[in-house]
């Protein structure tokens, strides 16, 4: 049955929000806008410059827009865990392990917001002028890799939600660092990484495996090999490194809920 209880929860958050159509056009204009600032950046970066890490304007844009697609997907259903402290403090959550529901759909369902859906807009705007100016060898392997690229990025993305808000479990106000890890991570994808230090990038690329949300998947496509040396097969592994992320996300979930012990609110 539960399986037909989420559909039900996110189908009634939607149509309350979308009974208010200019609130929403509105929140929707600004999170597109929101979007369009992270690109100005970029591109004022390349008025200055011809390349950055060996990548030129276009490839950049490639990565960012993978990035930023991802990223929106991802906040969507997985944001909502930014409130997870105030579930513990406020002892909401012993309400949610009282339901005959898994704890974190409830949490991840509870409260989307429509209007993030401009940020992926934005992001896939960006994506398709990206495709179009780039110098990609179209196969059907690599039509495939394309489309599957930000919904694995959003999978990475969100399994790095969910392990990183779970400190809060411990450290009941916990959520800055988990949004310097989450929107950090964001931040890290939008470009190459091998302008970054070596510690951030072990630290924000494999440990925290950001570089396969843009940044191999973008080599795969354009068909250029890793300035850091790996081997060229190793972009096509974002939707297994999804897979692995959102294993072990689960562990570290049902091992963090297994330890908690309320906050004695």
């Amino acid at each position: 049955m539960a399986e037909f209880v989420y559909p039900r929860l996110i189908g009634a958050k939607l149509k309350s929000q979308l009974s208010y159509r200019s609130s929403f056009a509105i929140d929707l204009v600004t999170q597109v806008i929101a979007q369009g600032y992270e690109l100005v950046v970029i591109l004022v970066l390349f008025t200055h410059i011809t390349a950055l890490g060996g990548f030129d304007r276009d490839e950049v844009l490639l990565m960012y827009a993978f990035a930023g697609a991802a990223f929106g997907v991802a906040d969507l259903f997985a944001g909502q865990l930014d409130h997870l402290p105030n579930y513990i403090r406020t002892g909401s959550f012993d309400v949610l392990l009282m339901r005959p529901l898994r704890t974190l759909p409830q949490i991840m369902c509870s409260d989307i917001r429509l209007r993030r859906v401009g940020r992926i807009t934005g992001a896939l705007g960006v994506l398709v002028y990206a495709l179009a100016h780039v110098s990609i060898d179209w196969t059907p392997a690599r039509v495939v890799l394309a489309v599957a690229t930000p919904l694995a990025g959003a999978v990475i993305y969100s399994s790095v939600w969910v392990v990183a808000c779970s400190i809060c479990f411990w450290i009941v106000e916990g959520r800055e660092f988990a949004n310097a890890v989450t929107y950090g991570s964001n931040a890290f994808t939008s470009y190459p990484i091998n302008v970054y230090s070596r510690p951030l990038r072990w630290l924000m690329a494999f440990v925290v495996p950001g570089a396969f949300v843009a940044y191999y998947p973008s080599l795969a496509l354009l068909g250029k090999q890793d300035p850091l040396g790996l081997p060229g097969w190793v972009g096509w592994t974002s939707p297994l490194v999804a897979a692995l992320a959102a294993g072990v996300a689960a562990l570290v979930w049902r091992f963090a809920v297994g330890h908690y012990r309320g906050t004695g609110s």
